[in-house]
């Protein structure tokens, strides 16, 4: 799997430009690029998704490396940010599903006081690494019966966005977003990276620092991984660009 596959979904553009029509909205960064290695169901939940944000400073610099496409990287956090903004100018409401109930309740008592006019529910599902039937029922019936714009997923990558692309049509919903960690940040249970390491494409190793016993690997070994498959792609593409120059060039 290569990331130019993902390339006519990756958004290049203000967030303001996205319609607000049913849609799905997952995002990529070097870590879930690396386990869609491996994890097919993962690859065709992404390649579903109606928009792919580039949440991470690895996929902003290799699609550049690659084929010289500018992007701005878009967080999940600036995802949940933008869209609780515009849910506030238009009186709308939002739906929060995952985590737990202590960073939901954190996120309801800051929803509610940041944006005063915006309609919040939100629901745990059960801890397990395969839902019922009855599980899965139980989440639809309390995000439909709430008829939210926007549905925030935080059940962590890559089992969120099995979950939405699975119930995508199930869902009565406007924007559907797989935004993981965002959860955390939002809720304070976790610090987000200074603006100024953010704005550098530091925010990987403020993690790291952070928290290395639980990020080392991820970042340490998943880093040195993802840079191995893009210096592969680019092999790649180099390849491929002498050979069709070669066969352009044969006058048979």
């Amino acid at each position: 799997m290569y990331l130019a596959d993902f390339k006519h979904k990756l958004f290049d553009k203000p967030l303001s430009e996205l319609p607000e029509a049913k849609m799905l909205i997952t995002t990529i960064n070097a870590y879930s690029f690396n386990v869609v290695q491996k994890d097919r169901p993962f690859r065709r939940a992404l390649l579903k998704s109606n928009v792919i944000l580039p949440d991470g400073i690895s996929i902003v610099l290799s699609m550049r490396f690659l084929s010289g496409v500018k992007l701005k990287k878009i967080a999940g956090a600036d995802l949940l940010k933008w869209e609780l903004d515009r849910l506030q100018n238009i009186k709308g409401k939002c739906f929060f599903l995952g985590s737990n109930e202590f960073t939901l309740k954190k996120i309801y008592e800051r929803t509610k006081r940041e944006y005063p006019d915006v309609k919040v529910h939100y629901y745990q599902p059960p801890f397990k690494s395969r839902f019922t039937a009855d599980d899965n029922f139980s989440m639809l019936q309390a995000i439909n019966s709430f008829s939210p714009d926007v549905l925030f997923i935080g059940m962590t990558a890559p089992k969120q966005e099995k979950w939405a692309v699975s119930h995508f049509k199930e869902l009565k919903v406007n924007h559907a977003c797989c935004i993981g960690a965002a959860f955390d940040f939002y809720a304070g249970t976790v610090k987000r990276a200074p603006t100024w390491m953010i704005n550098l494409g530091m925010e990987w190793l403020y993690r790291l620092i952070r928290e290395p016993r639980r990020n080392w690997k991820r970042y340490l070994v998943g880093n040195t991984v993802f840079i191995g498959l893009m210096l592969r792609e680019k092999f790649r593409l180099i390849t491929s660009r002498k050979m069709r120059k070669k066969m352009g060039n044969n006058p048979e």
